[in-house]
Order: structure tokens, then C-alpha cells, then sequence
């Protein structure tokens, strides 16, 4: 079920995603990688702190499709790397 805050960023048209707690070791590619299941992914970005180039354990992912932005929101956890991800509608 999804969240009322994803219903509202839904009914704007918004696809994206906020993915906190992600492992250190993900990259771009890998958080994807996972979401691409659920839908195709427009883009996604790991943040990685400016001055170390670690990354700063959240990312953020766009799907091109509200079908996908559905389904990632719809499931109830998400793991990656054996890590309890923390899936938000994003802010705009």
C-alpha cells in the first residue's frame, strides 16, 4: 500500500524517488539496477560527499513512467545489498 505522501506526489505527476540508508558501496549504476524492476528508470544519482567522494548513503531515482513509480512505492520494503532501504516520494 502506498503512503499518502506518495499518493500526493503522484497525483502531481512527480516520479521520483528519495532512497536513504543505501549501503556505501552501491553506485549509481547498481540503485538502477534494482529499481529498474519495477519500472523503466529515467535516471538516478547517488550522492557522494564533495570533499571524500564516499558516498553519502541516499541516492535518488526518476522513472519515466507513473506504472513504475507505482510499483516502487506500492511494495512494502525494499532491500538492497541486505540493507532496509528507507523509499520516500521525493520533495520537489
Amino acid at each position: 500500500m502506498s503512503s499518502p505522501g506518495a499518493a500526493t506526489a503522484f497525483a502531481r505527476g512527480v516520479q521520483k524517488l528519495f532512497v536513504g540508508n543505501l549501503p556505501w558501496t552501491v553506485s549509481t549504476r547498481e540503485l538502477q539496477g534494482y529499481f529498474s524492476k519495477f519500472g523503466h528508470v529515467q535516471s538516478s544519482n547517488v550522492i557522494y560527499d564533495k570533499t571524500t567522494g564516499l558516498s553519502r548513503g541516499y541516492g535518488f531515482i526518476v522513472f519515466s513512467t507513473r506504472d513504475g513509480y507505482a510499483n516502487a512505492t506500492n511494495k512494502p520494503y525494499h532491500t538492497l545489498e541486505g540493507r532496509l532501504l528507507d523509499v520516500q516520494p521525493a520533495a520537489s
